[in-house]
């Protein structure tokens, strides 16, 4: 840990990462220090082993066909990029919900302008998975390609039936993806089961990985979709062109090779707890921390106490009418680390009425402990 700081800022990325990440990082520059794909010696081939393995663990944790399904990148916002802009044209219409973050928002606004991409925003009805599919329903069309939708609010950890979603879009011919980037390792997944057919994870989250590496997958590795770069993958060198196949058609250039080994042991951390023991502890955690802030004379919560299955473990608040920025600074002071402002989902602040002051974000790890949270309410109710 660092110092004694209180982190409660995990779902930004979480702190700290289990042992066998910080040993997987030191050994990724060591022993797999070669470019993987690139070299017929011994340490390229042995990086390009562990970079397979580490597909196949993310493959099996999501329930993917198999680890030609898994496509690394950057970082979700980059995966989420990639499906928006590699499978919208010009006419096509999208379906988002009102909870979503600028890493769906910002793309479609971009392809408004530049391609006259249109899209609607559908209500999430929250504890009401029936209303929040009819209003899903009721905003696609003929044109309707894609639905685009967060599966839990990074600000106040409302989930979205993106199962039942997922049916509905397959219903009218229409793909979906789902932001998993505050669900991915703490909700459990399977692509396959329910329909997704493009998973975007941030791997600095609750798969406990390093920032710097993030994960598209594939429910069919069947479908092409439009590459955002183009150049050397170390396979078919002598074409032109981009290959087809993934996930060498979407990683052009070097990979990162530590991030994905850091990301790999990340991987087998989460699932050999297993998702949904995480989700219980964490929510166990989130509930607490809530009833605790509750009793707490202006505090102001903005949703009930948080239960499975309509949450995830994050608990949004504020301090009477102090703004969220300085009660941030005031507990940054007493060496608690959380989340203020708009979290750059301005579209569920306009949903909820916080879009002017933001909120105070507090989010669990399976590394947080009930006594920080006390530390939290008591600090937050002397001011």
């Amino acid at each position: 840990m660092n110092g004694n700081m209180i982190y409660l800022d995990n779902s930004a990325t979480t702190y700290p990462k289990p042992q066998s990440v910080v040993q997987a990082m030191g050994q990724a520059v060591v022993r797999y220090g070669a470019n993987p794909g690139r070299g017929g010696f011994a340490m390229s081939v042995l990086t390009g082993q562990a970079v397979y393995q580490c597909r196949r663990d993310v493959a099996a944790l999501f329930g993917a066909p198999g680890p030609e399904c898994v496509v690394f990148g950057a970082n979700c916002t980059g995966a989420l990029n990639l499906v928006i802009k590699g499978t919208l044209s010009a006419g096509d219409h999208v379906v988002v919900s009102d909870l979503e973050h600028n890493a769906v928002m910002r793309p479609l606004e971009a392809l408004k302008s530049s391609k006259g991409v249109a899209y609607s925003v559908a209500k999430v009805v929250p504890g009401d998975n029936d209303a929040t599919l009819d209003a899903f329903r009721q905003a696609m069309n003929p044109k309707t390609k894609l639905l685009v939708c967060t599966q839990a609010s990074n600000v106040f950890g409302v989930r979205v039936p993106v199962e039942r979603l997922a049916a509905l879009c397959h219903q009218y011919d229409a793909k979906i993806c789902v932001d998993a980037a505050q669900s991915a390792g703490v909700v459990p997944i399977n692509i396959t089961e329910s329909g997704i057919d493009y998973l975007c994870c941030a791997g600095h989250k609750g798969l406990y990985g390093p920032m710097g590496v993030g994960i598209l997958v594939l429910r069919n590795p069947g479908d092409k979709l439009g590459t955002l770069i183009e150049g050397g993958t170390g396979t078919q060198s002598r074409s032109l062109l981009q290959p087809d196949d993934p996930p060498e058609r979407y990683e052009a250039g070097t990979i990162n090779v530590p991030g994905i080994i850091g990301l790999w042991a990340g991987v087998r951390f989460v699932s050999g707890k297993g998702p949904e023991n995480i989700y219980r502890e964490e929510m166990g955690k989130a509930a607490y921390l809530h009833r605790a802030l509750s009793g707490i004379k202006k505090v102001k919560l903005y949703t009930p106490e948080p239960k499975a299955p309509w949450y995830v473990p994050v608990v949004s608040f504020n301090v009477g009418d102090i703004p969220s920025e300085e009660v941030g600074a005031r507990l940054a002071g007493r060496g608690i680390a959380v989340r203020c402002g708009l979290h750059c989902a301005p579209c569920a602040h306009q949903k909820f009425g916080t879009e002017e002051n933001g909120t105070v974000r507090a989010s669990v790890s399976v590394f947080t402990r009930r006594q920080e949270l006390d530390a939290l309410a008591m600090a937050v109710s002397k001011m």
